[in-house]
């Protein structure tokens, strides 16, 4: 048989009405009889599109509140029949079944539904597509027939397909729109079976957790390559994910985004979420090398960047704040050594006129992405899973969205701070959430100073963010202020931190040796806080 199908019969049953009569009418205009059903066929026959109705074909009329229209023989067997079987063609003859050549179906808006708040389960269950998964199943199957279109993106590809084969598609055009076709009905029934889930006592708190774990994951680039250039890359969306991330941002200008990027700037947006105030971070290799809160964007990036300027050449930046020309005359000015800055990224809610205008100029490359307007703290996506890949595997986790602030903190022993140094604590605090474990963050004027991250060790940990903090200035230890992500399993790395000259550290306790720190803590008069909570991060 030939690899093209002639299309005489098209079925068109869309919730997406954008684009739809172009559509149709680019149809029309090849002779092909349109099929349709309720407001899809209003739609089209106010546009002067000639349109049978469902009714017609199947002898029924929709019913059930439209529950039941396309659930028929006539329907499914004109999609299904294999046009070169002798008992296929033989059943339709003889059921007065007609080949339906082309279906265009996009489904119900079940996910933008439950994304809006306060949505009824009985809405959201009236919203559960039937008969559109259906025949788009049908359809897809019986590709070597059938065109499935089920996008309004797909539209002008379609069109053009028909237009250049005189009113027919061709074979390869019809497995892939098959296989995109398959795809949006999984990413549908998963979308589905995770509301459900929230019903499944055996799925953990809030449904979290349940069996099986299905993701939904739509394709948004190809990158030039992975953490490094032997290794293949892409970066995928999660689709009804409402949170500013990178993956939902918009860049303004520079290069395209690498993988590294992609993860360090969301390692940088993560951070500077946590803060109500203006907060900047920067960020190497996932880490922060700077971090500070200030009066104003300007001011919190100048406090970040002075942190570790050697470290923060071709880092990644983030503010919580829109980045107004103040803020851009900061990042674009030199370094403290005089200098010319490198930025890999710099991502921001958004950018006034003249500050985008001036960043441009600046740097032909630098990747600038504005993410839209960021949640308070306390109003991130609880639900949102941690996912790590292992090998035959994925962990899966709640984010660590616990309060970070002073509040549930615990005074154990030492002078009680003043109101700047507790702000300073909390930058401490926040700091060392994010850096990799074993972390040790030590800061001061509300701004990171220098951080011990990933080692074997805690009181190596220790040494090393004292030798950060030290390294431009000997004396920026002294007065700090230190956070442990996790407890001090012996005196020896509070010791370190103390010979430096920190006056004040908090971290969670509840090691069996929380007395050697406190007695420690005591002996030189510096302030102890236990949290009750640690954060780890690998």
């Amino acid at each position: 048989m030939s690899d093209l199908i002639p299309i005489k019969r098209a079925l068109i049953s869309v919730s997406d009405k954008a684009g739809l009569v172009p559509f149709a009418k680019r149809l029309a205009g090849h002779g092909v009889t349109i099929i349709s059903t309720g407001g899809t066929a209003r739609v089209l026959a106010d546009a002067g599109v000639e349109v049978v109705p469902i009714d017609r074909v199947t002898g029924f009329p929709e019913m059930m509140d439209g529950r039941v229209k396309t659930l028929h023989p006539k329907i499914h067997g004109g999609l299904l029949a294999l046009r070169d079987n002798a008992t296929h063609t033989q059943a339709m003859t003889q059921h007065g079944i007609e080949p339906i050549d082309l279906v265009c179906i996009n489904l119900y808006p079940f996910e933008k539904t439950i994304a809006q708040s306060g949505v009824a389960d009985e809405e959201a269950i009236e919203q559960i597509d039937i008969g559109g998964p259906s025949m788009i199943r049908s359809g897809a199957k019986n590709h070597r027939y059938v065109a499935v279109v089920t996008d309004p993106s797909q539209y002008e590809s379609v069109g053009d397909e028909v237009d250049s084969h005189k009113g027919a598609t061709g074979v390869k055009t019809r497995a892939r729109l098959a296989a995109q076709a398959f795809g949006r009905t999984a990413s549908y029934d998963t979308a589905i079976a995770a509301w459900m889930s929230k019903f499944d006592d055996q799925a953990g708190s809030d449904g979290l957790f349940p069996d099986p774990l299905t993701l939904r994951l739509t394709l948004l680039d190809r990158l030039r390559y992975g953490e490094n250039p032997h290794q293949e890359a892409a970066v995928y969306g999660m689709p009804g994910c409402a949170e500013a991330g990178v993956t939902g941002a918009r860049q303004l200008h520079g290069k395209q985004l690498s993988f590294n990027n992609l993860n360090d700037a969301d390692a940088a947006l993560e951070l500077v979420k946590e803060f109500a105030t203006p907060a900047a971070a920067m960020i190497k290799h996932t880490n922060p090398c700077g971090l500070a809160v200030g009066d104003t964007p300007a001011q919190a990036f100048d406090r970040a960047y002075s942190g570790d300027p050697l470290a923060a050449f071709g880092g990644i930046v983030a503010l919580n704040r829109q980045v107004d020309l103040e803020t851009a005359q900061r990042i674009t000015a030199p370094g403290p050594d005089g200098g010319p800055k490198f930025l890999e990224v710099i991502l921001a809610p958004g950018y006034d006129e003249d500050a985008l205008a001036l960043l441009r100029d600046r740097w032909k490359n630098v990747r600038l992405l504005a993410v839209g307007p960021l949640p308070g703290p306390e109003a991130r996506d609880p639900q949102l899973l941690t996912l790590k890949t292992i090998t035959g595997g994925v962990l899966a986790q709640q984010r660590d969205m616990s309060d970070m602030s002073p509040q549930g903190w615990r005074h154990v022993t030492g002078p009680v701070p003043d109101g700047a140094a507790m702000k300073t604590l909390h930058v401490a605090w926040c700091a060392a959430k994010h850096v990799k474990s074993n972390a040790i963050v030590i800061a001061r004027d509300m701004a990171l100073a220098g951080a011990g991250a990933g080692q074997m060790d805690r009181v190596e940990s220790c040494k090393i963010a004292v030798a950060k903090a030290n390294a431009r200035e000997q004396t920026r230890s002294q007065g700090a202020v230190a956070a442990s992500d996790a407890f001090f399993p012996f005196r020896d790395g509070p010791d370190v931190l103390i010979a430096a000259g920190v006056k004040a550290i908090v971290q969670p306790g509840g090691s069996k040796r929380d007395d050697d720190t406190i007695a420690a803590c005591n002996e030189s008069g510096v302030s102890l806080f236990f949290t009750g909570r640690r954060h780890f991060r690998h």
